[in-house]
């Protein structure tokens, strides 16, 4: 999902086209921190696949609290971003091909190949299955077909395939967006679009954006409490309808890097607010209890942190890293099989490291350097070098990268 953007007139028609590498180096950083995040998770006070016995609360707070409320958003902004520049070249049928081409074949072979080994290891560490791998298969199949037959939520890509239900979500965002997203290239869509670029005309104009970002939030969670379940999934897919509309129109860029300074003041105010909840008042339990005020307080507050700082981390791209090198280059192709591989090699790591008599950072250490060798040794010496291998990973056909998206 590389991007380009076209450089707008006064009424945002598109006249030429730009690459914009800082989308691209966003991607790359943000991909790299779901590894360092999914690495330390084993030892954050939250339950995960594979857990150490002793927690850090200071890893918990750098993860979960500093960029909790950051990192998928701007991942699925992004995302619609990419779909937007896609769209300029490509029509909805040739988008919808590519879209299952590039996320879902990645999803579909790495719940077949991938997700066993780590629910093997998470119910072996967990004491729910005592027995050989082989074994374990039927048993897995039997109790994912059941959630499949039963279960109509989205969180059946987490059950599916773990850490590939981001793949899931932005392949089905991909296509429940798309007659929107065609509509909005017609003349009322633009229409539309440029009512919207108006915004950007006034100081703070994007902060109205908020407004359906926390509706949905607040509106869904009373029902739909569960980790990855219909309220995550609306949520992010306003981020992605967003991240197209955000560069469908030159005026709202523009406001991104007008307004990054109210973007950060509002981002630091609304974890300020939090962290104080969380700890002097009774934000762990409001946030679960939606009979409560302060449960709708807490969720609109996750709206505008998760708003305000994916705004600012676009405005950190567009000042610092709207550049292009080698390290850019052969980064963005390995992006997407990355991602597909970097957690079971955590989990397979952790599952061993959390059993040995050693400091805490010294098993972080070990599944930090080891994951990430085993990572980037699959996408380099297998993925990128067997053509077969390419297709099945998200990788477009050698040689390298092409003009794209």
């Amino acid at each position: 999902m590389h991007r380009r953007e076209s450089a707008p007139g006064q009424n945002g028609a598109a006249q030429t086209a730009v690459r914009l590498h800082y989308l691209d180096w966003l991607r790359l950083i943000a991909i790299v921190g779901v590894w360092a995040y999914h690495a330390a998770r084993p030892f954050m006070l939250q339950d995960w696949l594979i857990n150490n016995a002793q927690k850090s609360p200071a890893i918990t707070f750098i993860f979960l609290i500093f960029l909790g409320s950051l990192g998928m958003p701007l991942f699925f902004m992004m995302a619609g971003a990419g779909s937007l520049f896609a769209l300029r070249r490509r029509t909805g049928r040739q988008f919808a091909v590519e879209r299952t081409q590039r996320l879902l074949v990645p999803f579909v072979v790495g719940c077949l190949l991938l997700s066993p080994v780590q629910f093997y290891l998470e119910w072996l560490h967990k004491g729910w299955y005592q027995g050989p791998f082989l074994q374990f298969l039927p048993v897995l199949a039997q109790d994912r077909l059941h959630r499949l037959l039963t279960t109509f939520s989205p969180s059946i890509f987490e059950a599916l395939g773990s850490h590939l239900w981001f793949l899931g979500y932005l392949f089905s965002f991909s296509l429940v967006a798309l007659p929107l997203f065609l509509w909005l290239k017609t003349g009322p869509g633009q229409r539309a679009v440029a009512w919207l670029g108006k915004l950007g005309e006034r100081r703070g104009g994007l902060l109205l954006f908020i407004l359906p970002v926390a509706a949905v939030r607040m509106s869904l969670q009373p029902f739909f409490p569960g980790y990855t379940d219909w309220a995550d999934f609306s949520y992010m897919l306003v981020f992605f309808v967003c991240g197209y509309l955000l560069y469908a129109d030159e005026r709202l860029v523009r406001a991104v890097r007008r307004d990054w300074r109210l973007s950060l003041a509002l981002g630091v105010i609304s974890t300020s607010i939090m962290l104080v909840g969380l700890t002097a008042f009774e934000g762990q339990e409001w946030v679960k209890d939606p009979s409560t005020l302060g449960f709708y307080l807490c969720w609109a507050l996750v709206g505008v942190n998760g708003w305000c700082w994916t705004l600012f981390a676009l405005w950190v791209g567009m000042r610092f890293f709207d550049f292009r090198n080698r390290w850019l280059d052969r980064g963005q192709e390995l992006i997407v099989p990355f991602y597909v591989f970097h957690q079971p090699p955590i989990v397979i790591v952790a599952f061993f490291a959390v059993q040995w008599p050693v400091a805490l950072l010294v098993k972080l250490a070990v599944i930090v350097v080891g994951s990430f060798v085993v990572t980037l040794g699959l996408c380099e010496g297998v993925v990128r070098r067997v053509k077969p291998a390419r297709a099945l990973f998200g990788m477009k056909p050698a040689p390298a990268l092409r003009q794209l998206q």
